[in-house]
């Protein structure tokens, strides 16, 4: 494991990563300028959090343990957080092996800002309980369907030079321009962000340098 990187004070909230992946607008518009604006989706996925997972609780059945809202931290990432449930399942030798398991209202996405998110997760247990994680799963609510994740070296990978860009993009301070894409329709801050006025901007610049020649 890297040495440690980042001290308390640095650390950024693990679900920033997620927000990246998506958009860097959206998350620089939302972690840095704390700007937020609910659309029917993030207020569904909000009541869904705050029913099930949002509160610190535990169930016990057996060989299996859940604790749920389970604060996270991890100094080599930088990030800290909260874990939607995490399943501990006693092992042979008798020690709990812990099994993230992050709860999403919707369907499984095409990008990786769910299996990062994920991971990050993992690679937090894994700093402060000193044990190897080597999946989880990500619970859907549309489909009511849980898909398991490997931690593999690709994902941990890609998970650290995520949390990585965040930093940077935090320090740097600067929020990225507007750019239109289709997914930006679905976006609880398309009315701030307005990429599509920005968009149109820009080709009325483009008209007007191209008529003056210039």
């Amino acid at each position: 494991m890297a040495a440690t990187a980042f001290s308390e004070d640095e650390l950024l909230y693990l679900s920033a990563l997620q927000h990246l992946v998506f958009c860097e607008r959206q998350c620089a518009l939302i972690h840095l300028e704390g700007q937020w604006n609910e659309n029917y989706l993030t207020a569904l996925g909000r009541v869904m959090h705050e029913k099930k997972v949002d509160q610190p609780a535990q169930e016990s059945r057996g060989d299996l343990k859940i604790e749920y809202g389970m604060p996270l931290r991890s100094l080599r990432l930088g990030l800290s957080g909260k874990a939607d449930a995490v399943e501990f399942h006693r092992q042979p030798d008798g020690s709990w092996l812990p099994f993230p398991v992050e709860h999403k209202l919707g369907k499984p996405k095409i990008d990786d800002s769910d299996r990062i998110q994920l991971c990050a997760q993992a690679i937090c247990f894994e700093e402060m309980l000193s044990v190897q994680v080597p999946r989880g799963a990500l619970f859907y609510g549309r489909p009511r369907r849980r898909e398991e994740v490997a931690f593999d070296e690709a994902l941990r990978q890609k998970t650290q030079e995520t949390a990585g860009r965040l930093h940077a993009l935090i320090k740097a301070g600067i929020t990225p321009i507007a750019v239109y894409e289709k997914k930006c329709d679905a976006c609880s801050l398309v009315d701030l962000c307005l990429p599509k006025l920005a968009n149109r901007s820009k080709s009325v610049h483009s008209y007007l340098r191209e008529i003056m020649g210039s």
